[in-house]
């Protein structure tokens, strides 16, 4: 960017501004991207701890004349959040609720609100904010504005242009001012102050005044219109309302410091509808008859195409199993002040359809979580359909467009056969069909001239096609740069230069988020990929087969949805809820690794796999895989970290605790080489003065507890067994480091378990290791010498079919997940993945007929493993525990934060005890003292002995396996209940 000193300009901020300002290559190329499909590397980013220091940050750039782009969750599909720009974040810091008037169900929030967190603080009021976009976890109420978000609920309560009362803005000049409706009495106060709010005003009447007829006649009278500037609420009719003008406008015009929000009532009671129809042009012909008869708060569509796509993807399987016959389907949402009465709408439109809840293509519930369960099926439609199985990429570009649904039926036909003219078969249509609005994600071609060329010129067509419709470019996501070039064809030329006479109104000089709504970038400029992108091609550790055996698109995954910035439930991602930085989302460190491959001329990370950038963002990934199953499109970046791990430190001296935890199997091993070795390892490790200084040289935080070694392992403990592989109840029990060499009771119970379920227990004679501690500290080499071994002790079981059976998740999760990938097309390593299973699914899945789990009948407090949510899945252990009378409330609290090495290394300590204290602590304070508390976890074990819960967690085998000594007292004294190995 030239005309400005772009060091100087950061020294101002640096001065002027109380915030975090970066303009450090890292920082850069974390927010170089949004959820779009394009590309451009900020000046810098501020952070402003308050709303003020944000005012003083758009002051400076103005003095300098430097771009600004005000930025909220980062979710937009246009490119509205990327550019060349000072880019001000206000999330981390600027995102209070600052008042709530109940009666007049009013609000004013900050920009950096998430919308979920604003929900969760209304709640008490019995209130809400209406708008619900999919990204409701994690977008804040500043993008809401800037897009003019909308959602399924907008059916009922309208776009976000429709619930906001005023906006405080500033304009690029220092101008601040609260905007809203302005009747004759304001507009003349206004006049009378004088000065530059009084400019703008009159030069918005003047310009209104001049396009008065073309306003009125060239907006679609449709409800989704989301494209262009809101100049029809300029009208007189519409009482001349500036704040309402505003939303949308994406940050062109004004930097929105805080915001007045209308509010509605959280309905009492819904109920839900599923209709199926032979396809999605058949349901679409339906929604104007079932409007017609039926007012549902929300009116939503998914098709057959979408449907198969989970499957393939094993997501959102619930949800399938629910919907009635089809191969497309309408969900209908009622509200009601009471259950009976939401119910009786949609008994009431069943009726005037001539059909019933016994009708095969009809599926009715009234059960909020199942109906929860329906919807964010629907909500996933970006991630399913991002990455397919079939391995071709979709993008966006033309994901939102919409008509009035009485025309959405002919519109999808012509949709469809302009996707055949182009070669974009089978890709998905679903969206908010009450309202006409349709998303889809296409296979356009972003990596080659012609394919550009095409994608280009299906925007053009697509825009003339939805125009000659009477429809909107957007009818949710709002323009940016994918459909700012495009306006014209829409509205006419004389809307469009009107828009431009708005933006020169308020940021003459076109600094205000340059090149997206109005003179506007080409669409097929800028592209994140594109026809010059060269990426280097890296040899990688890890096969990726999911990815064509490439890193590269491995990374590209990351379509910048942002589940990962959201802030309670799953798993993902812990060290962003936690630090509330971007580089620490998994989305930033997708970002930063997609930087790292080069390919732009003006590629922020130039020194790849040695990046200290790309480094840091890792350092503080927990590798708790929970991006893997909680991302919509299956990012995996603890694969990626180990990945960058390996090549980073390939050839150099590596941090002391990748020596000290990362060949710990090794040394556990060590200590049982000679008598007495682990007692004294354990008197050495905590020796005051010797075991910090051991744990000094060994790179760990001297505040965590070095956990004890048992004076024998399991492997040492047990009696020889050797029953035949060929036997069909023989399994074997996976002696892994944790279990083995420091709580060996809890494979003792699992035999004991195992034993009364029928099978013949049988145990390696020699080391076994899967890695994992390898793997997690990027030392790859090793942990494929160590699997090779490890396949080969184990071979006779292999071969035999001999199920293997993990109580670490961790460790069953590598040897299911993590090998194959590392030894690809090794068979022994395939057998050994493919036999490998928890102690619950081989209970509850091949247990003999009759047999019952121990019974325990009483509540209990589980903590899951982040891997075992990720690669195994939990649904087998809820079903034991059932079994085995437990009223088990599985915790939705994140990680614990340990996260194997993560928690004990040197700089980590803070940050581990941070992520256990924003859920999964305070929930085990919480639990009740007559409640067991299982974790079968190492980590989740360690970290809630060593917390101050007051609590100790046991395996899921310790509490089964006492119950076989007869019931268990009332008041079960969890300290007591695991002995001293």
């Amino acid at each position: 960017m030239s005309g400005f000193d772009v060091a100087a300009l950061e020294r101002e901020l640096r001065a002027e501004v109380d915030g975090e300002v970066r303009f450090d290559a890292g920082s850069r190329g974390a927010y170089a991207t949004d959820g779009s499909n394009y590309r451009q590397v900020p000046l810098g980013v501020v952070v402003p701890r308050s709303i003020e220091a944000g005012v003083a940050a758009v002051q400076a750039c103005a003095r300098f004349g430097a771009p600004v782009l005000s930025r909220g969750g980062g979710t937009s599909l246009g490119g509205q959040c990327t550019n060349t720009a000072v880019v001000i974040d206000w999330t981390k810091y600027c995102h209070r609720l600052l008042s709530v008037d109940p009666v007049a169900r009013t609000c004013v929030v900050e920009p950096g609100i998430v919308l979920d967190d604003l929900n969760r603080q209304l709640a008490d009021h019995g209130l809400k904010f209406g708008p619900k976009p999919a990204t409701h976890t994690h977008c804040a109420l500043g993008g809401m504005i800037g897009n003019n978000s909308c959602g399924a609920s907008a059916q009922a309560y309208g776009k976000t242009v429709d619930n906001v009362r005023r906006l405080e803005v500033l304009c690029y000049d220092g101008t601040r001012f609260w905007a809203g409706p302005t009747d004759e009495a304001a507009y003349a106060e206004v006049l009378a102050e004088g000065g530059p709010r009084a400019r703008l005003y009159q030069g918005l009447r003047e310009l209104r005044d001049r396009h008065l007829a073309e306003i009125r006649r060239g907006y679609p009278k449709i409800p989704r219109r989301v494209s262009g500037y809101n100049l029809d609420s300029l009208l007189p009719e519409n009482g001349f309302d500036l704040a309402r003008a505003l939303v949308g406008s994406e940050g062109t015009l004004v930097t929105v410091l805080r915001a007045e929000l209308e509010l509605v009532e959280v309905p009492a009671a819904d109920a839900m509808l599923v209709l199926g129809f032979d396809d999605i042009y058949a349901a679409a012909d339906a929604v104007p008859d079932l409007l017609a008869h039926s007012k549902p708060a929300q009116l939503e569509a998914l098709d057959g195409r979408m449907a198969q796509l989970m499957r393939e993807e094993h997501s959102h399987l619930e949800s399938l199993e629910r919907l009635p016959e089809g191969d497309s389907w309408l969900l209908l949402q009622f509200t009601g002040d009471t259950k009976a009465e939401a119910d009786a709408q949609a008994d009431d439109l069943l009726r005037s359809l001539g059909r019933d809840r016994n009708d095969p293509a009809v599926t009715f519930s009234d059960d909020p979580a199942r109906e929860q369960l329906m919807l964010k099926a629907r909500e996933a439609g970006l991630g399913v359909t991002a990455r397919p199985p079939d391995g071709r990429e979709t993008w966006e570009g033309w994901e939102d467009s919409a008509v009035a649904p009485e025309k959405l039926g002919a519109y999808l036909r012509d949709l469809e056969r302009l996707f055949d003219r182009y070669g974009y078969q089978q890709a998905s249509l679903y969206g908010h069909f009450g309202q006409g609005c349709v998303h889809t994600r296409i296979p356009f071609d972003l990596r080659q001239g012609k394919g550009i060329e095409d994608f280009r010129a299906f925007l053009i067509d697509a825009a003339e096609l939805v125009a000659g419709y009477g429809g909107s470019l957007s009818g949710e996501h709002g323009d940016g740069q994918a459909r700012g070039e495009l306006l014209a064809r829409m509205f006419g030329r004389p809307l469009v230069d009107a828009m431009g006479q708005v933006k020169a109104l308020f940021d003459p000089t076109n600094r205000m988020n340059p090149g997206k709504v109005v003179h506007p970038n080409r669409v097929d400029q800028d592209l994140r990929l594109g026809a010059d992108w060269r990426p280097r091609a890296e040899r990688t550790e890890f096969a990726y087969s999911a990815d064509d055996h490439d890193f590269g698109r491995a990374v590209l995954r990351c379509v910048g949805v942002g589940n990962c910035r959201s802030h309670q439930g799953g798993v993902m991602c812990p060290s962003y809820r936690a630090t509330g930085e971007e580089e620490h989302s998994t989305r930033g460190r997708s970002r930063l690794l997609f930087e790292m491959l080069g390919g732009h001329a003006d590629s922020v990370i130039t020194d790849g796999w040695r990046s200290t950038e790309v480094h840091d963002a890792l350092d503080l990934c927990l590798a708790c895989k929970g991006c893997k199953s909680d991302c919509p499109v299956g990012v995996d970046m603890a694969t990626y970290k180990a990945e960058f791990l390996s090549h980073h430190y390939r050839g150099r001296l590596r941090p002391p605790a990748h020596y000290a935890l990362g060949w710990l199997p090794l040394w556990a091993r060590l200590t049982r080489l000679v008598p007495g070795a682990a007692q004294a390892a354990n008197a050495a490790l905590h020796a005051p003065g010797l075991g910090t200084l051991a744990k000094q040289l060994a790179g760990i935080d001297p505040r965590r507890d070095a956990p004890r070694f048992a004076p024998r392992s399991f492997q040492q403990r047990i009696v020889t067994r050797d029953p035949d592989p060929r036997d069909p109840r023989t399994v074997l029990l996976w002696p892994d480091t944790f279990t083995n060499h420091f709580d060996p009771q809890i494979a003792a119970a699992a035999t004991r378990l195992l034993t009364d379920a029928g099978f013949a227990v049988a145990v390696p004679d020699q080391p076994v290791c899967c890695g994992l501690t390898w793997i997690s500290t990027g030392q790859l080499g090793t942990a494929r010498r160590v699997l090779r071994r490890t396949a080969r002790i184990l071979r006779p079981w292999l071969e035999a079919g001999t199920p293997i059976i993990g109580l670490e998740p961790s460790c069953t999760a590598a040897l299911r997940d993590d090998a194959p990938e590392l030894l690809p097309g090794d068979q022994d390593i395939a057998r050994l993945a493919a036999r490998t299973r928890t102690l619950a699914e081989q209970l509850v899945q091949h247990a003999p007929d009759g047999w019952q789990p121990p019974q325990l009948a009483r509540a209990a407090t589980v903590q899951t493993h982040c891997h075992q949510h990720a690669v195994l899945g939990d649904d087998p252990d809820r079903e034991l525990m059932r079994r085995a009378g437990l009223d088990a409330d599985v915790l939705d609290a994140g990680c614990c934060g340990l996260a194997g090495n993560f928690g004990f290394e040197r700089g980590h300590f803070e940050l581990s005890l941070t992520i256990a204290e924003q859920g999964v602590l305070p929930a085990v304070r919480d639990a009740a003292p007559s409640a067991l508390l299982l974790a079968d976890g190492f980590s989740c074990r360690t970290q809630l002995d060593q917390a101050d819960t007051g609590r100790r967690a046991l395996h899921l085998a310790e509490a089964l396996a006492l119950a076989l000594d007869g019931p268990l007292p009332a008041h079960f004294p969890e300290r007591a209940a695991r002995p001293a190995p």
